[in-house]
């Protein structure tokens, strides 16, 4: 690991349960513009948990925008729409709340509401030129850390997710209310949770990027993830658990957005592409495999994350502490319920090359890997967990 290295994260960040309730008055203490863009989806506002914040975002002068296009795996054209909308009326802040593609959606309309760039040049890492509105963060679950990420992933054409990757899309202000979290549905609690463990263990094994706080973060993200994932799954209410699953998905986020993730991501994202399969439960399905795959490179660092989630066992070797953190993973995913073979979300055998093929696509996050991917390996992996 080099001593020289750069960090990067968020201006601003505020862990406070029930904040949202005040989100107008919250964001007057900051904000003298009063032309806001809210982002999200149709069932956050369906479902009415967005009805006290709008409220109070009225009662104190704010002029809301409230776009609720977004869906899971966000195309082009939906971000595209979104930011016209923004850019007719005029908004002076950007504000996304939601999960992961909301979130997403709202950095890259800020940038586009803004900027004369296209949407269809920032592609790749580096690329987006700005400016941007002022833009807020509030996640509704605890998995993606895009709150906290210089990162927005887009569906670009039928089947294929492209990411833009630029410092320019880190938020002025993440605000973390574990209310908002209070009640998701065990199965997309565990999927969330355990996409939030893949970013710290990722983070932590990464090839490029890796350092001192990146590691601290990503440590410290594993143990809240896995001591509270269980009871966030099976108890859904639990205020304390919810806020210790939501503070670990971002500090997962600040690790995985300064050192890389990897192979298990790779192999995800077709997984979506193709078959609409949610990102969290797309890296749940191949992630023991791909730790087994990284034994060989990795099994010292993995030895050091089984100590920090508590892992049972009893050898001090670190190759028998690197597969006891894997056996206690596999454990924690195989107690949460959620499906474990690709066949049980769709996935027919001749399927397999098509995702290998596809997920050698990602080099973009394979050059992170600990351990070069071929396409007979992604295959394999794909084949193991089929």
């Amino acid at each position: 690991m080099s001593s020289r290295f750069d960090f990067t994260t968020v201006a601003s960040l505020t862990v406070r349960a029930g904040a949202v309730q005040n989100l107008g008055a919250l964001l007057k203490e900051r904000y003298a513009p009063t032309r806001l863009c809210l982002v999200t989806d149709k069932f956050l506002h369906q479902s009415g948990m967005l009805a006290r914040p709008l409220a109070d975002l009225a009662d104190t002068g704010w002029e809301v925008l409230l776009i609720d296009d977004v869906v899971a795996d966000p195309p082009d054209h939906v971000v595209l729409a979104c930011a016209a909308q923004t850019r007719a009326f005029n908004a002076q802040l950007v504000v996304g709340l939601g999960g992961g593609s909301s979130m997403d959606v709202a950095k890259l309309v800020a940038v586009l509401a803004a900027s004369d760039q296209p949407l269809a040049d920032m592609y790749g890492i580096g690329n987006v030129r700005g400016p941007r509105l002022p833009l807020v963060q509030i996640p509704t679950t605890a998995g993606t850390g895009s709150e906290v990420t210089p990162i927005s992933i887009v569906t670009t054409g039928e089947h294929t997710k492209s990411g833009i990757v630029s410092p320019v899309l880190y938020a002025d202000w993440a605000i973390l209310d574990a209310s908002l979290t209070l009640g998701l549905p065990a199965h997309a609690t565990a999927a969330t949770g355990i996409d939030a463990m893949v970013h710290a263990i990722e983070a932590f094994t990464s090839a490029r990027l890796k350092n001192p706080l990146s590691d601290a973060l990503a440590r410290e993200a594993l143990r809240l993830l896995s001591a509270n994932l269980l009871t966030a799954c099976r108890q859904g209410h639990d205020q304390a658990a919810r806020q210790a699953m939501l503070l670990g998905a971002t500090l997962a986020g600040q690790a995985f957005a300064n050192a890389p993730v990897a192979a298990v991501h790779a192999l995800a994202y077709p997984l979506g592409g193709h078959f609409h399969v949610p990102h969290g439960l797309s890296n749940a399905l191949v992630l023991t495999e791909v730790l087994t795959f990284n034994l060989s490179h990795a099994h010292t660092r993995y030895a050091e994350l089984a100590d920090c989630m508590g892992a049972p066992g009893t050898s001090n070797d670190p190759a028998d502490r690197a597969r006891d953190l894997i056996t206690h993973i596999d454990g924690l995913i195989a107690a949460t319920g959620i499906a474990r073979r690709l066949r049980d979300v769709g996935v027919a055998e001749q399927d397999l090359d098509l995702l290998a093929r596809d997920a050698m696509q990602q080099q973009r996050l394979l050059m992170n890997n600990p351990r070069e991917v071929t396409l007979a390996d992604a295959r394999a992996i794909y084949a193991a967990v089929w």
